[in-house]
Parts: C-alpha cells; structure tokens; sequence
C-alpha cells in the first residue's frame, strides 16, 4: 500500500468523525475529493474490517465503535486518576494477585488499568490489549448478569461466543450454560471463571456503579485473576471482601473523576432504560 493510499485511507475515516446519522457515498467523496469509485473501494475495505458501518435504511456510512474502543483504551491506561489507581494498588497488595479494572463501553467491557499484586511465584500478567470473553470472563459475566437476561444473551450470541478466541477449557459455549451461569453470578454477588478464559486461570470479579445510589448505571468492574493453584475456593471469600471494600472506594470517588473528565450522563454502561426504551430492574452484582 502506498502513502497516498493510506493518507486517503484516513482521510475517509476522518471525514466521518462526529457526523449524526453518517454521509452518504457521495458526500464522503466530495469530502475527501477522491472519485467514487476509490472511496466505495475504501468504505469496503474498512467495512469488512470493522472500522466502520452502514445503515441497512439510509446506505449512510459512519464510524464503527471499533476506534472509540481502541482510543478509549489508549486514554484510560494513561488517565485513570491517582486515586482510582491507588484503590486498584491497594487491591492487588491485599489479594496478592493479579487486578484489573475494566470500562463499560456500549456492548462490551475494555479493561484500562491493572496493578500487580503477586510477591513470588508465579505471576499472572495477562495482555491488557486483549478482547474481554464475556460469558468467558469474571469481567464480562459479573456486568452481564446487571443486565436483562436476553439482552445479555444476545450480546454473547452476536459475537459467536467468542469463537474467534482461544479460550480456556472450561469456558461455556451454550445459552442454557450461560443463562445458567448468570443465574449463579446473581445469586453470589459476584462473577467467577475457573480455567474458562485461560487454562489454568482463576478470576474474580464485581461491578461498580457510577456512584454509590444504587439505581446508579454500571461504569465498570474490580477484578482478581491469578493461578489455580493459587486462588482455590477456599480463599473466594476473602478475595470477595477485597473486591466488596475496594468497590465501595471506587464509587465514591467515581463521579468525580467523571465530572473532572468532562463526561456527561452517556458516559459508561447502558441502563435498563437505555436498552428497552423503559424503566426495567435489574440484578445488581455486587460484591
């Protein structure tokens, strides 16, 4: 690919930044002032990539979340507060394993920040880059399970379950297990993956809410992942203390941080609200 390939390449997704509703072929064209055809070709290729969309309705091309998602990520690693990373440190030094905090953005969990709290041993030190499993992970099932069930199985059944990642031995590829499983993570107050995102692989994991009412949308999740042979069950419960303390501290500093970053009431998960277009209750995960 040649650099003036690639200089129209971006341009194309430059001329669909912040435009409601997306542009139609032609306008884009006008845009970048390149002929049709090449900008058709363009739009193809960034479609079957991910990169960006079509309306089926209007044949409008806009953005895909795939950049928000990938800048978002970029952002968060280097702007979660002191003190928000202060709590994630204090996390992994009482647990002694391996935490993550992971951002709610539109259908799915990105993780942004980690702290390492393993001394000796072993040590877990998994890709923050890497795509969140949901029904696979402690992060993606402890925020799942906030969800309306069906609006959580279509999220995993969009996706393939995952089948594009290579993921543990344990991990579930059916809805009855994931309804299942959701079911479970409900009733304990939170998620928990044994060997389903990586062979050999415990997490826990919570949710914690934009702030400490507890109608307050879900922003994110706490989680602690570590070695099997490390975390059996018998230290669920005091990894689960951990969790519940250091959500507690999330939350009321939360909102600030918001406010500081100049987020508005969009910012984070969707509510039940936002996805069934009314007022619905749902279960809260909490540690």
């Amino acid at each position: 690919m040649t650099v003036a390939a690639v200089s129209r390449c971006l341009d194309v997704l430059e001329s669909l930044v912040g435009v409601a509703g997306g542009c139609e072929l032609g306008d884009i064209a006008d845009r970048v002032d390149t002929p049709r055809s090449a900008v058709h070709r363009i739009l193809a290729t960034l479609m079957a990539r991910g990169w960006v969309v079509q309306d089926e309705s209007t044949q409008h091309y806009s953005l895909s979340l795939k950049l928000s998602t990938l800048a978002f990520r970029d952002l968060d690693v280097r702007l979660v507060t002191d003190v928000v990373q202060a709590i994630l440190d204090e996390l992994a030094r009482r647990t002694r394993e391996y935490c993550r905090l992971g951002i709610v953005e539109g259908d799915t969990v990105a993780w942004v920040s980690r702290a390492q709290g393993a001394v000796n041993g072993l040590r877990y030190d998994a890709d923050m880059g890497q795509e969140v499993a949901l029904h696979a992970t402690a992060t993606g099932k402890a925020w799942l399970a906030t969800l309306p069930e069906e609006e959580a199985v279509r999220i995993v059944c969009a996706r393939g379950f995952f089948a594009h990642l290579r993921l543990g031995p344990h991990a579930i590829s059916t809805i009855d297990e994931l309804r299942r499983q959701l079911a479970e993570t409900r009733a304990r107050g939170y998620a928990v993956a044994i060997e389903e995102a990586e062979p050999g692989i415990v997490a826990l994991a919570a949710t914690f809410r934009s702030d400490p009412r507890p109608g307050a949308a879900v922003a994110g999740t706490l989680s602690v992942a570590g070695p099997i042979s490390r975390i059996p069950p018998e230290r669920h419960a005091e990894i689960h203390a951990a969790l519940a303390a250091a959500v507690a501290s999330v939350e009321a500093v939360w909102q600030v941080r918001v406010r500081q970053r100049g987020h508005g009431s969009g910012y984070g998960a969707r509510t039940a609200r936002d996805i069934t277009g009314h007022a619905e209750t749902t279960a809260e995960v909490r540690p």
